[in-house]
């Protein structure tokens, strides 16, 4: 299996959402958690981070659902 690791600059990319966003969002469970890449350094799985688009994506067209899919 092929996971590719994206840093924080392509993750702000993807999802147009601000750094302190998206660490309030993983800390609270509503957004994919970040892995260690070892000293400080740290990405995210981008098939992750895609299957969270999606799911934003589909929960808007279910009524009662909130944008963020969760």
């Amino acid at each position: 299996m092929n996971h590719r690791i994206i840093r924080l600059p392509e993750v702000i990319g993807k999802t147009g959402l601000a750094r302190a966003t998206l660490y309030r969002m993983a800390t609270s469970g509503r957004f994919p958690a970040s892995i260690s890449l070892g000293g400080k350094a740290i990405g995210w799985v981008e098939s992750e981070i895609d299957a969270w688009i999606e799911r934003g994506m589909l929960a808007r067209q279910t009524p009662g659902k909130q944008a963020t899919g969760q």
